[in-house]
């Protein structure tokens, strides 16, 4: 299937086409928040991790804003008519951060030994692999036991990242010493980190990509307080802030400013969907006609419009917008208080107090806990709002101790790797507060989600989905919120830094400074 090829060559050429010649030099100040846990990719993947990480390390492809795959690791690649062989061919003369050559042993590695240990999500797309090899240097094959209709999408950074064999095979991986000194592929090389300060990232002098990265220099700026983040860009401090680093509220007022360029383009991949965890295990919110009249009751919106300043959309259904095989003609649930009386009446409801524990996320987030309360009360239903920081939302979520909740989590391009792992039954776990938190089992979704993955016919695994879509819709597991909109503030001299759909994830490599 060489037409894989073709379209992966032809959004490269789209996407990566700079406006203007590049100029070299300069140094990036960019906030992040929260602070990493870590910069070692194959063992932390959460969101700071994956930023500042992503542009050490590398994957073997990249993505366009359509969620194309583009080159990256690999330079080109095959797939076997069956949909079964992935062959790819890997870029030459890549070399490690410590000059040690980099070859297809890394990735045969990092895919068969590494992450399946470490990356949970990585993991379970190996359940659908029956082999991987490398017939030589320069080439990889995985060999499907089945077909598997999005495995062309599990190849970005954070998705796979490809760490070197030389450093970590025979060793114990979680206190192996290059995990404080991440060594990659990338554009730019580990320099220092200071905690609770700054993490520096260097150019990669060595960079297989010749003449990039343009930047000398990443400096990530750790800074705890949203304000602060703000004040960091209006004074010249940092000149980058990436989605979610000030509260929305400062958004219009940060983007008037001179010399201030604004995207929500770079999330393309991740399509972030926010919701309400409603427990559909006991109490009135079991009932399906009581989880209907939620969704009724919330004026969405409002909750656009005035609590994200207009950023991103109300949300039709369980998938996001950018998601594949996303079903538009999906009927909404408008905003309908009377409608959603009836159905708070026809449930039985008996006025019992409802816990909303809200994602503790900042102030945009508690004054979206209020907006739900509100809503809810003008339809006759009680809410208490349980506050609490980071640690214990993950507790009450991870152990089902709540009515309702707020969240928003990445559905990764498309419904296999990034939804249905909120809806199938095999994903009901204690511990995790992203995996079917609800609760949600419906035999009929297990089996659709089942036969989408395995089908690799488009239009075939969009009829799949679109059945899946409606069902999802008239039992609402959760009260579905906003497609999320994560604007990227930028000076406007910061040429080329959003170029996939991956955005700050990868985009250093492109980006430059104008003069």
């Amino acid at each position: 299937m060489n037409r894989f090829l073709a379209a992966a060559l032809a959004g490269f050429l789209a996407i990566g086409t700079a406006s203007a010649d590049p100029v070299a030099g300069g140094r990036a100040n960019v906030v992040v928040q929260p602070e990493p846990p870590s910069l070692m990719m194959g063992l932390f993947q959460n969101a700071p991790t994956q930023m500042v990480a992503g542009n050490i390390y590398e994957g073997l492809l990249r993505y366009d804003n359509d969620l194309n795959p583009m080159p990256s690791l690999a330079k080109s690649w095959t797939v076997s008519e069956d949909g079964r062989t992935y062959t790819f061919n890997l870029e030459d003369g890549v070399k490690w951060h410590d000059g040690a050559p980099f070859s297809a042993a890394d990735v045969v590695f990092s895919a068969d030994v590494f992450l399946r240990q470490s990356h949970p999500r990585f993991r379970a797309v190996l359940t659908h692999v029956e082999s991987i090899t490398a017939p030589d240097d320069h080439t990889v094959v995985f060999q499907l036991k089945a077909p598997f209709g999005p495995f062309l999408n599990s190849f970005e950074v954070g998705s796979m990242p490809i760490v070197p064999k030389h450093i970590y095979e025979g060793t114990d991986f979680a206190t192996n010493p290059a995990n404080n000194k991440p060594i990659g592929t990338g554009p730019f090389k580990f320099a220092e980190w200071v905690k609770g300060s700054y993490i520096l990232l260097e150019k990669n002098p060595d960079y297989w990509d010749e003449g990039k990265p343009y930047l000398d220099e990443i400096y990530w700026h750790v800074i705890p307080d949203a304000a602060a983040r703000a004040v960091a860009y209006e004074t010249g401090t940092v000149d980058i802030l990436p989605g979610g680093a000030v509260e929305n509220f400062d958004v219009p007022r940060l983007t008037a400013l001179d010399n201030t360029c604004v995207t929500q383009k770079g999330w393309e991949f991740f399509s972030p969907q926010s919701w309400v965890w409603i427990n559909n295990r006991q109490g009135p919110t079991a009932n399906k006609e009581f989880r209907q009249a939620i969704l009724y009751a919330l004026d969405r919106e409002f909750i656009k419009d005035v609590l994200w300043n207009g950023l991103g959309n109300v949300s039709n259904g369980p998938f996001a917008a950018t998601t594949k095989f996303n079903d538009t003609d999906l009927a909404p649930y408008p905003f309908d208080p009377d409608k959603a009386k009836e159905l708070v009446e026809a449930s039985g409801y008996n006025g019992e107090t409802l816990r909303l524990v809200p994602m503790p996320y900042g102030e945009t987030w508690m004054r979206l806990a209020e907006v739900i309360k509100q809503n809810l009360a003008d339809v006759g239903v009680n809410v208490d709002i349980v506050a609490t920081d980071v640690a214990g939302w993950n507790q009450r979520l991870g152990d089902w101790d709540f009515d309702l909740s707020t969240t928003f989590l990445y559905q990764y391009g498309d419904p296999a790797l990034g939804v249905a792992r909120n809806y199938v039954s095999t994903n009901i776990a204690k511990g995790s507060p992203w995996n079917n938190v609800e609760g949600y089992s419906n035999p009929e979704v297990d089996a659709l989600f089942e036969k989408g993955a395995a089908t690799i016919n488009p239009e075939e695994r969009a009829a799949l989905y679109k059945e899946v879509q409606a069902k999802l819709s008239e039992d609402v597991p959760v009260a579905w919120l906003l497609d999320l909109g994560f604007p990227t503030i930028t000076r406007c001299n910061i040429k080329d830094l959003v170029t996939t759909g991956i955005g700050l994830n990868d985009g250093f490599k492109n980006a430059y400074i104008e003069n």
